[in-house]
Parts: C-alpha cells; sequence; structure tokens
C-alpha cells in the first residue's frame, strides 16, 4: 500500500513539472529562423519580430486551460 501510494506522489510530481514547463517554455516549434510556440510566432531574419499567436478560438481556450490548471495545481 506505501508503495503505491509512493508511486502516486511520484506520478503527480511528474505531471506537475511537466505542466509548468510547458506553459512557460517557449519556442515549441523551431524550423531555422521561424519559431513558434503557444504565445508567439517569432521570426529572426534581418529583423527579429514577434506576433502574438492566431486569434483561434480552440488556440485562446488551450492557453485559458494552461493557466487554470497551473492556478489549481498549486492550489
Amino acid at each position: 500500500m506505501l508503495l503505491l501510494l509512493l508511486g502516486i506522489i511520484v506520478l503527480h510530481v511528474t505531471v506537475l513539472v511537466l505542466l509548468f514547463v510547458s506553459t512557460i517554455v517557449s519556442q515549441w516549434l523551431v524550423n531555422g529562423e521561424h519559431t513558434a510556440d503557444l504565445w508567439q510566432n517569432c521570426t529572426s531574419g534581418n529583423v527579429f519580430q514577434c506576433l502574438a499567436s492566431s486569434s483561434n478560438e480552440w488556440l485562446q481556450s488551450v492557453q485559458a486551460m494552461m493557466i487554470l490548471s497551473v492556478i489549481f495545481s498549486v492550489l
């Protein structure tokens, strides 16, 4: 029983770490001079330029759910 509880705790800590990393990290996709993540899309040609990610409804819902999951996991 103690081993099962320890396994559950380790699993939850691992999930929390992965949640924080995936929410905070930039540059999910790197393709030459173009990088993209959940929050912005950047190009680094002659001029470094970052634009907000597209305003699709699904992307806004993913952003909101990730922020809420981080807040609720802290609570």
